[in-house]
Parts: structure tokens; C-alpha cells; sequence
């Protein structure tokens, strides 16, 4: 048990420090250049759907992927929302962050699947 709470509190970590690091870099994108704003909320998406299943494979193992996936994906949606809400000193729940919730449980199910499954090489 205390294992498997260390690689979801690892996943989640790993998955929300990618997601820090690829608005940073966003954010000096938009900067730079004329980036409509129509388009940073769908590259928001993207960004936490690959932090989330980057995550999972570098942490997650041994057995139970799937149920691993999920609790890591969800959480990291709900620190990540709260996290920029914080940043943007704007915080509203609406429908989408029941979706946010959905894809992020998705992501992290696929990944974490994927995760138990691979075989270390030697």
C-alpha cells in the first residue's frame, strides 16, 4: 500500500511540474509572438494530457495500473486547476472541470496501463 500511495504521489508531482514548465514555456511563446487567444486553452489541454501520461510511465509500476492511472490522472487535474487559479487569482467551477476531470482520469488509466506493462530492459 505504501508503495503504490508513493508511486501515485510521485506521478502526480512528475505530471504537475511538466505541466508547470510547458505554461512557462507557453507563456514566453505567447510573449514572443501573436498567439490568438482562442488557442490557449486547447494547448492548455494538450499540455496536461501529456504531463499526466508522462507521469505515469516514469512512475507507475508493478500491478493495478489501471486504478493507479486513474486516482493519479484525477488528482493531478484537481491540483493543477487549483494551481492556476491560484496563479491567474481566478478560480470558477463549471462543467468543463468535470470534463477536465474525465480526460485527466482517461489519460492517466491509458498511461498507467501502458506503465505496468512494459518490460525493463536489462
Amino acid at each position: 500500500m505504501r508503495k503504490t500511495v508513493f508511486q501515485i504521489t510521485k506521478s502526480v508531482l512528475a505530471a504537475v511540474l511538466i505541466s508547470l514548465a510547458f505554461v512557462l514555456l507557453f507563456t514566453v511563446i505567447i510573449q514572443l509572438f501573436s498567439v490568438p487567444m482562442g488557442a490557449v486553452k486547447p494547448v492548455n489541454q494538450v499540455f496536461k494530457i501529456v504531463s499526466i501520461s508522462a507521469g505515469g510511465l516514469i512512475f507507475i509500476r508493478g500491478d493495478k495500473g489501471l486504478l493507479k492511472g486513474v486516482i493519479y490522472g484525477v488528482i493531478s487535474v484537481i491540483i493543477t486547476y487549483l494551481l492556476y487559479g491560484l496563479i491567474s487569482l481566478s478560480l470558477s467551477i463549471s462543467w468543463l472541470f468535470l470534463a477536465e476531470l474525465a480526460i485527466g482520469a482517461a489519460a492517466g488509466g491509458i498511461s498507467g496501463v501502458i506503465a505496468v506493462n512494459i518490460k525493463k530492459s536489462a
